[in-house]
């Protein structure tokens, strides 16, 4: 399969260069690209081609679907990624099209990941990348983590995700550093904020905000 689509990739990438088009042949179809390539080789562009006048259209939905968050593990019925990425209560786990909602309660409720009580001011972090907002003895809130989160769990007095079990990485990890965590919590995210004074209580698997942050 990797052979198959080396070759694709190869051909498109010399059409781009022969049309012109350069990397604006990933927004074609195969029937669009040959209609391009056709019309270039001939004495003029033929009717009715309409490979780059759609490349616009194409490449900013491309953009609008890359800039929502990920999506839920699990997604039951028709799915809206637009409309439920723009949904305040929106959960990171479980999508149901039927309308299941979060449970309401003053507190985040997740699986018990990694035994232990600790306080501190939340820190929403929802990529690796912005890891260096964490500052030591902040609680990391963030969707779901891997190991290339690992090293940020030095500085976390404690960790809560969207997104576990108690064998996930953070519930793993949280328990051989010694430091509580909670997780498929499926919209601490949302619920919690960058400032918020919380508890977390990893073995009952609860989130409790102390007090609100200045911008909540």
């Amino acid at each position: 399969m990797i052979r198959a689509f080396w070759a694709l990739r190869a051909f498109a990438v010399r059409a781009g260069e022969l049309t012109g088009l350069g990397d604006d042949v990933f927004y074609l179809h195969v029937d669009e690209l040959l209609a391009v390539l056709r019309a270039t080789s001939g004495p003029s562009r033929r009717a009715g081609e309409r490979g780059p006048d759609v490349v616009p259209v194409r490449r900013a939905t491309y953009d609008l679907y890359r800039s929502l968050p990920p999506y839920p593990a699990v997604i039951r019925g028709r799915f809206d990624p637009v409309r439920w990425a723009a949904d305040p209560e929106r959960r990171s786990d479980v999508f149901d099209e039927h309308g299941q909602e979060a449970e309401r309660s003053d507190h985040v409720r997740g699986f018990p990941g990694a035994s232990g009580v600790a306080e501190g001011v939340a820190r929403v972090v929802l990529s690796a990348d912005d890891g260096e907002a964490l500052l030591p003895g902040e609680v990391l809130v963030t969707v779901v983590t891997n190991v290339g989160w690992t090293p940020l769990f030095p500085r976390a007095a404690a960790v809560v995700t969207d997104v576990g079990a108690p064998l996930s990485h953070a519930a793993i990890v949280a328990r051989e550093l010694g430091i509580p965590a909670v997780v498929g919590c499926g919209n601490a995210t949302m619920r919690l904020r960058t400032g918020d004074r919380v508890r977390v209580d990893g073995e009952h698997g609860t989130v409790e905000v102390l007090a609100p942050g200045e911008g909540a």
